[in-house]
């Protein structure tokens, strides 16, 4: 697929081929939601950032994160969110909309700091668990992931924490990553959220929210 004629780079070489094809149409060019927005998105987001030939790794992440988030926003305006404009009033509502999740940790995801999101999340799941086995299981899954020492995914907890949690992890409870999934909000919302609401990506969704 070649470049579109609004930007200067290749639309398959920034998101992949596989992406592209099953999300525009061959022949417009458009999303396969049947809308332009999609291009406008992208081109809007690509404006945003100042790329040249020589751009450093961190640069290229974050045209491919922009592009991506190009795609995953392009299909918004069929859901509802009219709650765009509250997400700069507090981490808490930012992270009560399914959108708001997902433009917060595309952010981390450029801070190399996903896992913060993720943990968060797999807490508030946990939560709701209303089965023994299930909740050993996923107990199980979310220590090894997010923290045991050296997990592919650790989390920056207290080492009373993390071993508080070793220690009963055969055992768990409803509220056995209480603790640690407080922490980890601390941390998001002392040092993550404030750069969030100054990043491109939130400006960017704010501005086309706005253009509706």
């Amino acid at each position: 697929m070649a470049g579109f004629p609004f930007c200067d780079f290749n639309i398959v070489d920034i998101c992949g081929d596989d992406l592209m094809e099953t999300h525009l149409d061959h022949h417009t060019g458009r999303c396969c939601c049947g809308t332009n927005q999609f291009r406008d998105r992208l081109h809007q987001m690509h404006t945003l950032q100042s790329y040249t030939e020589s751009e450093s790794e961190g640069d290229s992440m974050q045209r491919t994160l922009l592009s991506e988030m190009a795609i995953k926003f392009c299909c918004f305006s069929q859901e509802p969110v009219d709650d765009v404009d509250c997400w700069g009033e507090s981490i808490e509502k930012l992270l009560s909309c399914k959108t708001g999740q997902m433009a917060f940790q595309d952010f981390l995801k450029s801070e190399y700091s996903e896992e913060n999101i993720l943990f968060w999340l797999a807490c508030e799941e946990y939560k709701k668990i209303t089965s023994a086995p299930e909740m050993i299981s996923r107990a199980n899954q979310i220590y090894t992931e997010f923290v045991q020492t050296e997990a592919p995914r650790q989390v920056n907890i207290d080492s009373g924490t993390r071993t508080n949690i070793t220690n009963n992890i055969s055992e768990p409870t409803l509220n056995s990553f209480d603790t640690a999934q407080k922490m980890i909000f601390s941390l998001m919302a002392r040092d993550c959220y404030p750069r969030f609401l100054k990043s491109d990506i939130y400006q960017s969704i704010l501005q086309n929210h706005g253009k509706r």
